[in-house]
């Protein structure tokens, strides 16, 4: 079980995380953030929040991503480079995985039925899942 003040620590990272999700972050950088070692960090992480450090992190950009898409104004290697990520077919890989269909065919189609959902439902209604 994850003490408090280790908890207080993880969140500080994940907050960094949620702030800074377009940077390159890396496990050391975190658990610098945190005042851990790399590997309590990850072991601590997981059992505090259910996932890894970098599965958060690609969480938060893939749902960032999912806004930038639906805008249309960005190309999918636009967006993959906005949110953080280096590679696109990793990117692609991630968001297809989390979202169930690839990032041009999500750009692709109409969001429009999410035009009148208020932004704080419209936020749970597109976190990406795990399956």
């Amino acid at each position: 079980m994850v003490n408090r003040d280790d908890l207080v620590r993880l969140r500080r990272a994940r907050d960094r995380m949620d702030r800074e999700y377009a940077e390159p972050l890396d496990v050391p950088a975190l658990a610098s953030t945190a005042l851990m070692s790399p590997g309590h960090f990850q072991r601590s992480f997981r059992e505090a929040y259910g996932e890894t450090p970098y599965s958060y992190l690609m969480t938060r950009r893939i749902e960032r991503a999912k806004t930038l898409l639906r805008r249309g104004d960005l190309t999918v290697t636009e967006v993959c480079m906005a949110v953080g990520c280096t590679s696109l077919g990793s990117f692609s890989a991630r968001f297809t995985e989390l979202v169930g269909e690839t990032p041009s065919s999500y750009r692709a189609r109409s969001h429009e039925e999410s035009a009148e959902i208020p932004p704080c439902v419209a936020r749970a209604y597109t976190r990406p899942r795990r399956t």
